[in-house]
């Protein structure tokens, strides 16, 4: 069973978003509140192994919530939600270590399906939305691409393919096939990546990528 801490201020979102969750019976939604005070708290308190958070909240946004829980030891993954496309905190957020963000008009089998897989230790990185999100964020004030670059050097050859390739959106098993090895292989890259560049997640991977101008 996996367990899930919900933010969101809006008390019937609240309570759709966990009857989605709850539907398929292998998620609990274990607490739920309104905004992000008493996040660490929560987390303490129920162990969850995802944080579902809106990005918008009165006190204190998804952005801190993120930052406030990836902070604590042994942290559990957090999820996104956001109602706009194209906004900047969800950039700080992933950078923040958010496994991933989705829109709140995800289908709900899609929804708890990225609750499965950010609770597994993957991160969520929507083809259609995401690319154009970092891509974006890569283009504004405060871009260090060269400082990316400095920072993939350590890289060897396969594993740059392999970070390009996060960079797309693509999924283990896409990747797999077009650079022509194992699912199993393409995890070992990825966390050989993580580790080598003191990064969090697959997220990260593709910001910075998208920063050096590589995807």
């Amino acid at each position: 069973m996996i367990r899930v801490v919900l933010l969101d201020d809006e008390e019937l979102v609240r309570s759709g978003i966990s009857m989605i969750l709850e539907a398929g019976g292998g998620i609990e939604v274990v607490a739920q509140d309104g905004d992000g005070r008493a996040i660490v708290e929560l987390v303490h308190r129920h162990r969850p192994d995802v944080v579902v958070t809106d990005i918008r909240m009165p006190h204190v946004d998804g952005l801190e919530v993120t930052r406030r829980v990836r902070a604590l030891p042994d942290p559990p993954a957090v999820l996104v939600l956001t109602t706009f496309g194209l906004d900047e905190y969800v950039y700080a957020a992933l950078e923040s270590g958010a496994a991933g963000f989705l829109l709140k008009d995800t289908p709900p089998r899609e929804l708890a399906r990225a609750v499965e897989v950010v609770a597994a230790g993957d991160a969520i990185l929507a083809p259609a939305i995401t690319k154009r999100m970092l891509t974006a964020f890569t283009r504004g004030p405060g871009a260090q691409q060269p400082d990316a670059l400095a920072q993939l050097a350590p890289l060897t050859d396969r594993e740059r393919e392999v970070a390009q390739a996060v960079a797309t959106g693509a999924g283990n098993a896409e990747i797999a096939r077009t650079l022509h090895m194992s699912e199993s292989t393409v995890k070992v890259h990825i966390s050989r990546i993580i580790a080598k560049l003191g990064l969090e997640n697959r997220t990260q991977i593709a910001i910075l990528v998208l920063r050096a101008g590589l995807a």
